[in-house]
């Protein structure tokens, strides 16, 4: 599946915009991890436990998206947007969403 956030994909013509899809999901970090990344807060720098939970949410996402284009028989998805919301204190949503095309042959 071809994914891009560009509206054409270079040397392929888009015959037909299927629609709209998405895929998202809510991530949060154990206690563990959250006290972990409170002192790394105070001393400063990379806070490593919320980089990795946001990394491996937006492939989540980004899976969920792709699976959705694949059962509306699409060849690619063009336009990709990502978005991430706080839904609660230490909960943040990722949000991945574009358009799914069909390719001329």
């Amino acid at each position: 599946m071809i994914v891009v956030n560009s509206s054409d994909i270079p040397g392929v013509e888009i015959e037909k915009a299927i629609g709209l899809v998405r895929g998202n999901t809510i991530r949060a970090k154990h206690i563990g991890k959250d006290i972990m990344a409170a002192l790394r807060n105070i001393v400063g720098g990379e806070v490593k436990e919320y980089t990795e939970m946001i990394s491996d949410a937006r492939e989540e996402a980004l899976e969920r998206m792709m699976d959705e284009a694949e059962s509306l028989s699409a060849d690619a998805v063009v336009n990709v947007r990502f978005t991430t919301s706080q839904v609660m204190g230490g909960a943040a949503e990722i949000l991945v969403y574009g358009t799914a095309v069909k390719l001329k042959k």
